[in-house]
């Protein structure tokens, strides 16, 4: 009997030393995978959100040299009354209003300031939509290729029939859950790929799962902003920081680089990766706002604002509109639209009033229900609140 307790004290000694030694090998994959799983815990999400660099993998993309782009401060604006108690609901960390270019209302809080760059999350999907304009205006690509044509790896997946326009409608017809509050749907096993420094292409590659003809119904599915970066990236030969940067980053005129996420291969994390300024987010809603023009140069094509920002995705009736990676509201009106990132993230557009209203948050209840409506008539009493 002695044998066997020695035997087995032995056993238990050697596996604490395995997975000892695993966890040394593994201890940057570990850390990242316990980040990630405490990214939006109570006590820590603001932090994190401002601190994404020191959970996951990043790289800048420049600025350049040139000089800061003006944004002048205008007369300060009136909010509404029941803005207050919505900025403590929400959770907001800031509130960026821009009335004809000029700041009519700058806000920090819960402990934030100007210089942090709060992470994007899906915003940085009207960012691919933004820079792939320019990219079909340039030839490198076409809305209606198919994105095997580009992406020869994605041949036998969920995607071999998916064209450009398909994935940017979100209509790619794959099978995906996107519930970030099930520890096992998609999205959050993509998360983990992340984490562990996995590959986002492979995963990509990976989907097998298919819903509808690519399409002919609506289905938010972020992978599909995903492929979209391969199909650039395979077109272009170029990642997308390099292409961002020359082409939208610093041609804006922003204070301070962004950063973006990017998975252990170095692939960007282009489907809610980007770390920007609030008055950074500002200028890029600025520049949308006029039509894609910025300190009297053309930025995007001519009618690529207009062709975004219109409705075309097969969203059902009722429900929020959808564009080329842009939103409109359940009541779209026309020259309304919005980039919109989960926990709250905001840039609103109306043409209309020429209006831009940056909104960064860490609004864990963003998911409940009626939120999204409550966020979109909350920045229309703004915008209107703005013209006087």
């Amino acid at each position: 009997m002695r044998a066997v307790f020695k035997w087995v004290a032995r056993l238990a000694l050697m596996l604490c030393l395995a997975v000892a030694l695993v966890g040394i090998w593994k201890r940057e994959e570990v850390s990242r995978l316990l980040a990630v799983n405490s990214l939006f815990a109570p006590d820590k999400i603001v932090h994190n959100f401002s601190n994404m660099d020191q959970l996951f993998w990043t790289t800048p993309v420049s600025r350049g040299d040139g000089p800061v782009s003006p944004l002048p401060q205008g007369t300060a604006m009136t909010l509404p009354t029941s803005t207050d108690d919505w900025i403590e609901r929400r959770a907001l960390t800031g509130l960026l209003v821009l009335k004809g270019s000029e700041i009519r209302h700058e806000a920090y809080y819960l402990d934030t300031t100007p210089e942090d760059r709060r992470i994007s999350w899906s915003m940085a999907k009207s960012y691919i939509s933004a820079l792939l304009g320019i990219l079909v205006d340039e030839g490198a690509l076409a809305l209606e290729d198919p994105l095997i044509k580009h992406v020869p790896a994605l041949k036998g997946s969920a995607y071999e029939n998916t064209r450009v326009i398909d994935a940017l409608h979100m209509s790619s017809g794959i099978s995906f859950n996107e519930d970030y509050l099930d520890f096992h749907s998609d999205i959050n096993k993509m998360g983990r790929v992340l984490a562990l420094g996995g590959s986002m292409d492979a995963f990509a590659a990976g989907q097998d799962q298919i819903r509808d003809t690519p399409g002919a119904s609506w289905h938010y599915v972020s992978i599909d902003t995903h492929v979209i970066g391969m199909a650039i990236r395979g077109a272009t030969g170029r990642s997308i920081p390099d292409l961002m940067q020359e082409k939208l980053i610093a041609p804006l005129g922003m204070e301070e680089d962004a950063l973006m996420i990017t998975d252990g291969a170095g692939v960007s994390f282009v489907l809610g990766g980007l770390n920007i300024r609030l008055r950074d987010y500002g200028r890029f809603g600025q520049m949308v706002l006029q039509d894609g023009m910025w300190q009297g140069k053309r930025i995007l094509p001519e009618g690529w604002v207009k062709r975004s920002g219109t409705f075309t995705a097969p969203t059902a009736a009722g429900k929020h509109a959808y564009g080329l990676h842009w939103w409109g509201a359940h009541d779209p009106r026309e020259g309304e639209f919005f980039a919109r990132g989960v926990y709250g993230q905001y840039i609103y557009i109306n043409t209309p009033l020429d209006v831009v209203i940056v909104v960064t948050s860490a609004d864990r209840l963003f998911r409940q229900k009626g939120v999204s409506r409550e966020m979109v008539d909350m920045l229309r009493n703004i915008a209107a609140a703005a013209q006087n």
